[in-house]
């Protein structure tokens, strides 16, 4: 993702604001880096069927980037985590304010839908993106997850519960990444299949992170560990060997799925999904 963090940037609005630190905030995420898995999913499935659309799809990718990066300022946010670090720097809520880091989440969320109608694709194809960011980053997906979350700290819930929780608040939109790359490159039917793949693949990252959260210190993870012991997490609910089983076992049903791949799909997702599929290892 070469660049990507700058043209962000670059591209936000200018305004003829007066606040003193609006726009600085806006880049303040956006320049802490990330992993940017999302998009390269994405990226990765176009540049599988067509590499001349890459830099088209570009746009798309930075609307996912955008989205997510809203939902961890959210997140972090001290009515929901109230966490105090984020990609290893200080969360905007820490550094500026709680009014300013909800307002630059808001921004950001709003902004990723103005980028993608902006992407160089056919009117039909730019509606099935919009419709697919907004279905899974929305009140069907992330948001619902979060809200879950939020509401059920403190009251343990059941293991296959913690599932649809984290299908909906992580698991959605790693899928929909997988699904509008198949759709810019015209595979839909492929992306049923993709979006499927992508909840599981979601559902681990999150069992990952939980495991990660108990076994990382919070230099190593880059954010606050050991900070789940309210939350609905697999950890808490079914320990820390357990998780570890479901992981392993997750993850091996994703490595034979993704070996059924057709070999330019395969060749192209295979070195950065078996990174993540093995990261908690």
């Amino acid at each position: 993702m070469q660049n990507f963090e700058q043209f962000l940037i670059d591209n936000l609005p200018t305004s003829t604001s007066i606040h003193p630190t609006y726009e600085k905030a806006l880049q303040e995420m956006l320049r802490a880096g990330g992993k940017k898995f999302r998009p390269a999913l994405l990226l990765g499935v176009v540049n599988a069927y067509n590499p001349l659309m890459v830099e088209s799809a570009r746009y798309a990718a930075y609307a996912i980037e955008l989205l997510h990066t809203y939902s961890l300022i959210h997140d972090d946010l001290p009515s929901m985590d109230n966490s105090p670090l984020r990609r290893g720097k200080p969360t905007l809520h820490v550094v500026y304010d709680e009014v300013t880091a909800i307002l630059v989440g808001d921004a950001l969320n709003t902004y990723s839908f103005e980028v993608l109608s902006n992407a160089p694709f056919s009117d039909y194809i730019k509606v099935k993106l919009i419709q697919e960011l907004a279905y899974n980053g929305g009140l069907n997906g992330m948001v619902l997850g979060q809200a879950i979350d939020c509401y059920f700290e403190n009251q343990p819930l059941s293991i296959d519960d913690v599932k649809i929780l984290h299908t909906n608040k992580t698991a959605k939109l790693i899928a929909a990444s997988l699904k509008m790359g198949a759709i810019i490159v015209g595979r839909e039917d492929l992306g049923e299949k993709l979006y499927d793949f992508g909840i599981k693949l979601g559902v681990l990252f999150q069992i990952q992170d939980d495991i990660l959260d108990v076994t990382q210190s919070s230099e190593e993870a880059g954010k606050l560990t050991n900070n789940d012991e309210d939350k609905n997490s697999f950890v808490t609910l079914i320990g820390l060997d357990e998780s570890i089983k479901e992981a392993n076992a997750l993850a091996e049903e994703l490595e034979k799925e993704l070996s059924s791949f057709d070999d330019s799909l395969r060749d192209e997702l295979s070195e950065l999904l078996l990174q993540y599929i093995n990261r908690h290892k």
